[in-house]
């Protein structure tokens, strides 16, 4: 039953990556990770699917690796706070909503671009 949880945790996390995949706002590799973690947890053949993933697989292994963030990916990721951020201010959302998710946004950003970029192709 344990098993079984995790994989449906595994695939709720999988499912919302790919989605982030085409949607600007949504991360994709934050939620492969969580999806590598309960497959690790729950089926070895869905695990080892997604780690050799020619997609999906390289940045959670240069993540588990070597705690790295491509630079393609910090690039995608700095747009994306940054549109997020203009289209909170175009909606006219209170200074207070706009100080916090500045702050929040801030911290976010200066966690990823301090990440190693990994080893070199």
């Amino acid at each position: 039953m344990r098993r079984m949880l995790w994989n449906i945790a595994g695939l709720t996390f999988f499912a919302i990556g790919v989605v982030g995949a085409f949607l600007p706002f949504l991360p994709t590799v934050v939620f492969m990770l969580l999806a590598a973690f309960c497959f690790a947890r729950g089926s070895e053949r869905l695990h080892g699917w997604l780690m050799n993933h020619p997609r999906f697989g390289p940045p959670i292994q240069d993540w588990q690796r070597h705690g790295a963030i491509r630079r393609p990916a910090k690039r995608m990721a700095m747009v994306a706070i940054g549109l997020s951020f203009a289209l909170s201010v175009a909606l006219g959302f209170g200074v207070w909503v706009l100080g916090v998710q500045a702050l929040a946004l801030g911290a976010v950003s200066v966690f990823i671009l301090t990440r190693p970029e990994g080893p070199r192709s």
